[in-house]
């Protein structure tokens, strides 16, 4: 019996080991951020961040600054837009019409811009861009050193074959 129970136990535990790690996160609010810390070193998170140092034309997946920063974006879900909350008047942009493998800049907000459309669906916490419920908005499978932070790729990938981890997004 003592057998019985003891795997029990152990097969109650296993699926326990396999949930998402959550960051923990520093950066004030507004932030989007994934809900799994992956690999990030000091266990800050992964943000939407400009490429480079202050305000950049590139996005990418980096690690969450605790200062905040050109880490933090907003979602305006009546506009259906990422947007930037320390650039005003600058949203999140498809840098080409959504397709598995495109990227993300950060220009002007335009209401006409079906490029600036995207969609959050809280219950799977993916964010889908407008027009196309097969792509979700993920950051890439390998991280890399961006000096004392981590970075990541951030784009577009079929939501149905890419791991939870990186297309589950929380926003604060």
């Amino acid at each position: 019996m003592n057998k019985v129970c003891l795997w029990a136990v152990l097969l109650l535990l296993i699926p326990m080991a396999a949930q998402a790690a959550p960051p923990d996160l520093k950066t004030p609010a507004p932030v989007i951020y994934l809900a799994d810390n992956l690999d990030e070193k000091d266990k800050l998170g992964w943000c939407i961040d400009t490429v480079g140092r202050g305000f950049g034309e590139r996005l990418h997946a980096h690690s969450c600054k605790p200062r905040g920063g050109d880490v933090q974006f907003l979602y305006d879900k009546a506009g259906r837009r990422i947007a930037s909350a320390t650039y005003s008047g600058k949203c999140a942009t498809l840098t080409a019409p959504a397709a598995a493998g495109v990227s993300l800049g950060l220009v002007d907000c335009s209401k006409d811009s079906p490029e600036q459309i995207f969609d959050y669906d809280a219950a799977t916490m993916e964010f889908r861009p407008g027009g196309d419920s097969a792509l979700c908005l993920v950051a890439g499978a390998a991280s890399r050193s961006a000096g004392p932070y981590m970075s990541r790729d951030l784009g577009l990938a079929p939501c149905g074959s890419t791991d939870a981890k990186l297309k589950q997004w929380r926003i604060k």
